[in-house]
């Protein structure tokens, strides 16, 4: 019994010193790649990690997330979200813009860069078809965080978004959260205050690959969304201000189905994004607790994502518009459907729609919002 037993304890050794080799084989991309001075505060690139090895880098550059390693079915371990090699990529702006970021004040779009309160009128930073979209020209993703603590696997961003900043009015003070939890969770936790009226609709804007980034297309990805209604857009993808049932259309993700199965069948909604970006209205049984928003599921490597939150919507983007032409962190093009992105968040246009729930923060009150997003094999 006590050879037996001794025989276990070098298996189980050997077991975490194989765990422990693969974990520190990781490509993880070097600091300096990011070590740089933006606006005048100091850029970094910053590596937590949890027990059981899921490995994240992060830059304060927008709040970024550049990669996240975790292990397929046969134990091989992939970078899954999509990135850039040097904090020069994004810097650039090439490509998807939003690659990993933060989005605010304002996630998707507000008409015209229009809204009141009050009766006051303001005017907002345009662009993408005369449309304040992400928060302006020089949105969250575009800033430099500071660092306000960080352990191996947690890191604490703030900043400061001063009135009239892409012309949305009031102080807005955020303080954000980033963890990698010991059951395999990325958790965001945002908290916001702010001494004027103001929008604010926060979420994050990682691109997954669940084969890997630049491993092929996510069109064979089975994706299931908690939601009975989306809300439809028009050409310049501003809603509608209606709730349609995702009933015999496209938008029906109440059943797992390849992301890719009816992306191109004939219809407007999807003619107008070249795919979807549409937010799916979720099913939810609270007013404000996490709730199962949505699942992804890689069928070939057996990596499943499940994503939580505590908002009301959910944004799916089917990466519409990477062509090739940018070359990520493991040497392969961005190309064509590569990466989805599953933002949650509030819907786009609410300070100009009625029938929406209120994005308007009030001074006195605290923004909170939780977004989780859950790894795992089968």
């Amino acid at each position: 019994m006590k050879t037996r037993f001794s025989l276990l304890l070098l298996f189980i050794s050997l077991l975490v010193g194989c765990q422990s080799k693969q974990k520190t084989s990781l490509s993880l991309l070097p600091e300096t790649a990011f070590d740089s001075i933006i606006d005048g505060k100091q850029v970094a690139l910053y590596t937590l990690q949890n027990k059981m090895g899921i490995t994240m880098q992060v830059t304060n550059y927008g709040a970024r997330v550049v990669s996240i390693w975790t292990p397929d079915k046969t134990g091989h371990w992939d970078d899954i979200v999509a990135g850039r090699p040097t904090i020069k990529g994004y810097v650039s702006g090439a490509g998807e813009r939003f690659l990993g970021a933060t989005i605010g004040r304002y996630a998707n779009r507000i008409a015209d860069g229009k809204f009141a309160i009050s009766g006051k009128e303001y005017q907002l930073a345009t662009y993408s078809d005369g449309q304040c979209l992400h928060g302006g020209v020089k949105g969250f993703d575009r800033v430099v965080w500071n660092v306000v603590s960080k352990t191996t696997n947690q890191i604490c961003f703030d900043y400061l978004s001063k009135d009239m900043e892409e012309g949305f009015p009031g102080n807005l003070k955020v303080k954000m959260t980033y963890s990698i939890t010991d059951d395999n969770a990325f958790k965001i936790e945002y908290t916001a205050t702010t001494d004027e009226a103001t929008p604010i609709n926060l979420t994050h804007h990682t691109f997954f690959n669940l084969h890997g980034e630049g491993n092929g297309s996510i069109n064979d990805h089975i994706l299931y969304i908690n939601a009975d209604s989306y809300t439809p857009i028009n050409k310049k993808q501003i809603p509608l201000g209606t709730f349609e049932k995702v009933a015999n259309t496209p938008f029906d993700f109440r059943k797992p189905i390849a992301m890719g199965t009816r992306i191109n069948q004939k219809d407007k909604q999807l003619e107008y994004c070249n795919g979807y970006d549409h937010n799916f209205v979720l099913n939810r049984t609270t007013s404000n607790d996490v709730e199962l928003a949505a699942t992804v599921e890689d069928p070939i490597s057996g990596r499943y994502l499940n994503i939580y939150t505590t908002e009301p919507g959910i944004q799916f983007y089917s990466g519409n518009f990477s062509d090739g032409s940018v070359i990520g962190k493991n040497g392969k093009p961005h190309t064509f459907r590569s990466s989805f992105a599953m933002e949650t968040q509030h819907f786009a246009d609410s300070p100009n729609q009625p029938n929406f729930p209120s994005t308007i923060l009030k001074p006195g009150e605290t923004y909170h919002q939780i977004c989780i997003y859950q790894f795992g094999v089968k």
